[in-house]
C-alpha cells in the first residue's frame, strides 16, 4: 500500500513540476483570501484592521502526506479628508505571507507581499466606488534533493544507498513578484442590494522561475517564465428575505493555457436581529481547462461559514471528479477573519 501510494504521488509530481510554472496556487474560499485574489480589495471591509488566515489540505486520501497551502494577512484602512469633504474615501495597507509545500520531496513556495490600495468614492451619496491596488512581493522557491532517489544510487542489492553522477542546480531560488488591480463596488444606501466587479493581473512582468537559472546550462534549457495571470470576479448581495440575503458570485482566472472559472453562490441566514450573527450556506462548480487544451468538470465545492460580530469562520470541501487509482481526491479549505474597530458605515468587498 506504501508502495503503491509512493507511485501515485511521483506520476503526480511530474505532472504538477512539469506545470509548475503556469499554475499559481488558488483557494476555494477566494473571497476569505482577499490579498491573494485582487490587490485592490486591500481594506475593502468593515472596520479598521482585519486579521485572516486560511489553511488548504489537498489529497490527503490520495497521499501520505497531502499539498498543503497556507496564507496569513494583516491589512489596515482609514479615512481620507475625514472632516474637509463628504467624499468617503478610503486608503489601506496589507502585509500578506502564503506558502505552498508538496511534502514528500518538500517542494515548497513562500511569498511574502505587501499591497496599498486607494477607495475612492464615485459620488457624494458614497454609493459608489471604485478601487485601485498594487502589490509587490518576494518568492522563494526550495526543494529538498536529500528526498530524492536517482536511477545510478541503486546498489544492485538493497536499496538507493550509492552516491548520484546527477548535476543538480542550487536548492532554491527567489524572484520578485508584483500584481495590480482594480474593483468597483455599487451599494445603495436604500437597500441591501450590493454589486461587487473586480479585475487583476497578477505576475505582470513575465518573471524566470527556475532552478536552474544561476546556472552556464540555461540556453540548454526551456525558458521557464511565469505566465501573467488575469484574473475576474463579479458577485453580488441580493436580499431575497427578512434576514436572508443570496450572494451569487463567480470568479475567473487564465494562466497560460490554463483556465478556471468558479461559479456558484451562497445564503446569508441572519440568526439574531439584536446581534451580527448569520449563518452562510452554498455550493459552486469549478470548470477548467487543462495544458492540453481539454475541458472539464474539477470540482464542486460546498461551503458553511459562521459570522460571529467580527468574526469570520469559513469552512469548505471541494469534491473532485474523477479518482485516482481508487482514492478520492478531496480538498478542505478552513479561513479565519477578525475585523478590528468593527464599523458598518460602507461595504466594499462579499465575505467568503
Amino acid at each position: 500500500m506504501i508502495a503503491m501510494r509512493r507511485i501515485i504521488f511521483l506520476s503526480l509530481m511530474l505532472i504538477f513540476l512539469q506545470n509548475a510554472q503556469a499554475q499559481d496556487q488558488l483557494f476555494s474560499q477566494f473571497y476569505a483570501s482577499p490579498l491573494t485574489l485582487n490587490p485592490a480589495l486591500t481594506g475593502a471591509f468593515e472596520g479598521k484592521f482585519r486579521v485572516s488566515s486560511i489553511y488548504r489540505d489537498q489529497w490527503r486520501q490520495a497521499m501520505e502526506r497531502p499539498f498543503q497551502t497556507f496564507s496569513t494577512a494583516l491589512d489596515l484602512r482609514w479615512r481620507m479628508g475625514k472632516g474637509r469633504t463628504r467624499y468617503n474615501d478610503h486608503a489601506a495597507v496589507g502585509v500578506m505571507f502564503m506558502q505552498d509545500r508538496a511534502a514528500p520531496v518538500a517542494f515548497s513556495t513562500s511569498r511574502i507581499a505587501v499591497s496599498g490600495a486607494y477607495h475612492k468614492a464615485l459620488n457624494i451619496k458614497n454609493t459608489q466606488f471604485l478601487s485601485l491596488g498594487f502589490q509587490a512581493g518576494i518568492v522563494q522557491r526550495n526543494v529538498n534533493f536529500g528526498d530524492m532517489t536517482f536511477e545510478d544510487q541503486f546498489n544492485g542489492t538493497t536499496g538507493y544507498s550509492d552516491p548520484t553522477d546527477e548535476r543538480l542546480p542550487e536548492n532554491n531560488f527567489s524572484f520578485g513578484d508584483y500584481s495590480v488591480g482594480l474593483n468597483y463596488v455599487f451599494s445603495p444606501k436604500a437597500s441591501k442590494l450590493r454589486l461587487f466587479v473586480g479585475g487583476a493581473i497578477h505576475h505582470f512582468h513575465n518573471p524566470t522561475v527556475s532552478f536552474y537559472h544561476k546556472t552556464n546550462e540555461e540556453s540548454n534549457l526551456p525558458n521557464n517564465k511565469l505566465a501573467p495571470r488575469y484574473s475576474a470576479q463579479v458577485s453580488a448581495q441580493i436580499p431575497v428575505a427578512k434576514n436572508i440575503n443570496f450572494l451569487p458570485r463567480a470568479i475567473f482566472d487564465k494562466q497560460d493555457n490554463h483556465m478556471k472559472l468558479d461559479a456558484g453562490g451562497n445564503f446569508r441566514i441572519g440568526l439574531s436581529d439584536f446581534r451580527t450573527v448569520s449563518l452562510h450556506l452554498g455550493s459552486y462548480v469549478r470548470p477548467v481547462r487543462d495544458f492540453d487544451d481539454t475541458y472539464r468538470l474539477d470540482a464542486v465545492v460546498a461551503l458553511v461559514g459562521i459570522e460571529l460580530n467580527n468574526v469570520l469562520i469559513g469552512t469548505s470541501y471541494d469534491v473532485h471528479i474523477g479518482q485516482t487509482a481508487g482514492y478520492s481526491r478531496g480538498t478542505f479549505e478552513i479561513s479565519v477573519a477578525y475585523l478590528g474597530e468593527y464599523e458598518d458605515d460602507l461595504i466594499l468587498c462579499p465575505k467568503f
